[in-house]
């Protein structure tokens, strides 16, 4: 059986410049007007970007499932890259420690706009294959968390540029 796929990620241009995306991207709390799953995030200032190494709980939710997760920013260069590493889950409040994931957000400034990419990267490197395969399909209701995420991320992105282009959604 070969290696399970860590990394999924997907690009759209954007008629926006870099900064404005980067902006609202880098502020968590807005996520939810993108993200299929995402429903907020308590960030020390709403409206504005967090800095490299500030911390933040998401809260998302899954059909009936909901959960939180407690992420630090790894990366935080205005107009360019947003990143930030999930280190913490629960249900009601982060309370397992581990490995979970890293997303990922380049931007680049290119003729008609911005080229934004979206990458995600499993954090359960140390999970067997067949386990991860096999948690995966239940919690996701048959699909592995890279297809799953694939579908996530194409929706996320389809969305962010119907948002600054004044479109609607076509993924």
């Amino acid at each position: 059986m070969a290696g399970r796929t860590m990394t999924v990620s997907d690009s759209v241009l954007i008629a926006a410049d870099a900064l404005e995306l980067y902006s609202a991207v880098a502020d968590p709390s807005q996520m939810p007007r993108w993200s299929p799953e995402n429903t907020g995030a308590t960030v020390p200032h709403p409206g504005r970007p967090l800095p490299e190494g500030a911390s933040f709980v998401g809260t998302n939710q899954r059909g009936r499932a909901r959960w939180s997760t407690r992420c630090v920013v790894t990366h935080a260069e205005p107009g360019r890259r947003f990143s930030f590493v999930v280190g913490e889950i629960g249900l009601r409040r982060p309370v397992v420690r581990g490995r979970i994931a890293r997303w990922d957000w380049r931007f680049e400034e290119v003729v008609d706009g911005t080229l934004v990419t979206e990458t995600w990267t499993d954090g359960r490197r140390r999970w067997p294959d067949r386990l991860a395969a096999g948690f995966d399909r239940v919690v996701t209701g048959g699909r592995t968390f890279p297809d799953f995420q694939r579908r996530n991320i194409a929706r996320t992105l389809a969305r962010l540029k119907a948002d600054f282009e004044g479109g609607t959604e076509t993924a």
